[in-house]
């Protein structure tokens, strides 16, 4: 029985938001979503949300306000805050790239000497022109970034792409990756013996999720004179289970497969003579 919660910093509104509360949601943890408040405390795990900014939140762990976050690393790594990163989610992935109107006569990042870059991150960009070797006026602005060049603020800006569509309807393209980001599981340094175990059962269930979404869980029939070779498509965590099926002469069989190796599996399987072939999704997996 715990005698603590554990507090948790997710992003209130954005790009992260959605991802983060229904991550949560799929390790069983019941809450409500935090619309119009602040805090939202678990009915059945010892875990307090807060709804905070995405800036904010490393500081808010750093100083003990929350025990743990959820952020982008973009967002990790431009403030400056004392929290351990510890675990990639695999959702809200994105790159902070440099980009240029099409115009521009782009050929190496030498090209952005002496020019005016506009961004929401000075520290990363600053460190990205620095290793490189590059002196360029940085222009911080919040917000719009993309409309710089256009309005004769920066001749390029440095922002989030995720698809390019913001990009391209500004007549900007992308010419140089600064950071790949993701989600991430931050939290503050020296956690209590209580709260350290709050935190490892979550992110026990956190890897469960993870798991379960990089792969499929996929159900057929063969012809028992087949399975061998089957068998040899379908390794499964150790391997596949076959059970008998009603009609003499065939199995059925389950196993696990990757996500991304799903769709090659089932041209094997229907080349062996596997039919009925179910692929369906998992809710947690726990290896």
């Amino acid at each position: 029985m715990f005698t603590s919660k554990l507090k948790i910093a997710v992003q209130k509104t954005g790009r992260l938001s959605e991802s983060s509360i229904s991550l949560l949601r799929k390790c069983g943890i019941e809450f409500e979503n935090g619309l119009g408040k602040l805090k939202s405390s678990a009915r059945n795990f010892p875990l307090d949300i807060y709804f905070l900014r995405d800036d904010d939140i490393p500081q808010y762990v750093a100083d003990g306000v929350a025990d743990v976050g959820i952020v982008g690393e973009n967002i990790l790594h431009e403030n400056l805050c004392r929290v351990e990163a510890f675990e990639k989610l695999g959702f809200g992935k994105c790159r902070l790239s440099i980009a240029v109107p099409k115009t521009f006569e782009y050929r190496s990042v030498e090209d952005l000497k002496g020019r005016r870059i506009a961004t929401s991150y000075p520290k990363i960009l600053g460190d990205f022109l620095r290793k490189n070797n590059v002196n360029a006026e940085i222009h911080t602005i919040s917000g719009s970034v993309e409309i710089a060049p256009s309005i004769g603020l920066a001749d390029a800006v440095c922002d989030l792409v995720s698809s390019g569509d913001t990009l391209f309807t500004n007549n900007l393209r992308e010419v140089e990756t600064v950071l790949n980001s993701e989600a991430v599981l931050i939290a503050r340094a020296g956690l209590e013996a209580d709260s350290r175990k709050i935190f490892n059962q979550l992110v026990f269930r956190l890897r469960a999720v993870r798991c379960a979404t990089q792969n499929k869980y996929i159900l057929l029939n063969a012809p028992d004179e087949k399975l061998d070779e089957i068998i040899r498509i379908l390794p499964g965590i150790k391997s596949p289970t076959v059970m008998p099926l009603a009609e003499k002469g065939w199995s059925s069989l389950h196993s696990v497969v990757r996500e991304t190796e799903v769709w090659e599996i089932i041209e094997q399987l229907r080349t062996h003579g596997a039919e009925g072939i179910l692929i369906a999704s998992i809710d947690q997996m726990i290896q």
